[in-house]
């Protein structure tokens, strides 16, 4: 059963138990060209989309065209079905685990269902965060040297200026960062800590060169490789937990929302 984008913001409007920053303005490296702002959530689709007939994974809004790059004081928002976010969650999609760690003032909204799940990073993670964030890591670093059929640039101006795509390279250092401390300590501090941050920004602005910045990715590459087989996270994320979780949650939430019984 297809549904139409009205619908689907409706359920995703209506079931949203967490909503968050997750640009670059929640890592703290924030540049001056980046005035757009990105957002997810996460929300419980009504029981017809689970065991009926319907289908609910994802709800995208933008405020500018599908194929047209977003620009100051533009919107971005991805809302996930909580099942596909636990799924991608699990799995140690970098961007979807980003909810998690979030500080409180980058909140939009919070249920206590939502922050149910922000406390339970712990069961959530494993090592496979580390192959995740070093796929990501070698994705960006492949885009930005043309390689093996990556994008090597949707942003020709700052090739121009800088004679190479600074938001790539720094996304790929940026990935590295975080996969390390995420291997390290269970956690992800938000905002960025210096002096990560700063350099960081300053890679963004074109004031490290290219050779500076495959040098950094370099290190952690090593270092999130050598962390896979000895970080204090277990091998695997806990499914068994995951899946009753889900199980109650959903349950928990369509009991919150049902209609009370008229008596007669």
């Amino acid at each position: 059963m297809k549904h139409s984008s009205a619908e689907s913001a409706r359920i995703a409007e209506q079931g949203t138990i967490l909503r968050c920053q997750v640009g670059s303005g929640v890592h703290g490296i924030t540049v001056d060209d980046q005035d757009d702002r990105d957002e997810m959530g996460i929300c419980v689709e009504p029981p017809e989309y689970v065991i009926g007939l319907g289908s609910f994974e994802q709800y995208i809004f933008r405020t500018r065209p599908e194929g047209v790059r977003s620009g100051p004081g533009d919107l971005d928002l991805t809302v996930y079905s909580l099942r596909k976010w636990m799924r991608l969650a699990l799995d140690g999609n970098p961007t979807v685990l980003l909810p998690l760690f979030v500080p409180e003032h980058e909140i939009v909204a919070a249920t206590p269902l939502g922050r149910e799940l922000r406390e339970s990073a712990g069961r959530i993670l494993s090592r496979r965060v580390g192959h995740r964030f070093l796929g990501y890591l070698c994705a960006q670093r492949d885009s930005l040297l043309g390689r093996r059929g990556g994008r090597h640039t949707n942003r020709p101006e700052l090739v121009e200026v800088h004679g190479f795509d600074t938001k790539f390279a720094y996304h790929m250092v940026r990935l590295g960062v975080q996969g390390v401390e995420l291997l390290e300590t269970g956690r992800l501090t938000l905002p960025m800590p210096e002096p990560r941050a700063t350099w960081l920004r300053e890679l963004r602005r074109g004031e490290h060169s290219l050779e500076e910045a495959l040098e950094a990715a370099a290190g952690l590459e090593d270092r999130l490789t050598a962390l896979l087989a000895t970080a204090d996270l277990p091998e695997a994320p806990d499914h068994a937990w995951a899946d009753a979780w889900l199980v109650e949650a959903y349950q928990r939430h369509w009991r919150s929302r049902a209609p009370l019984a008229v008596a007669e």
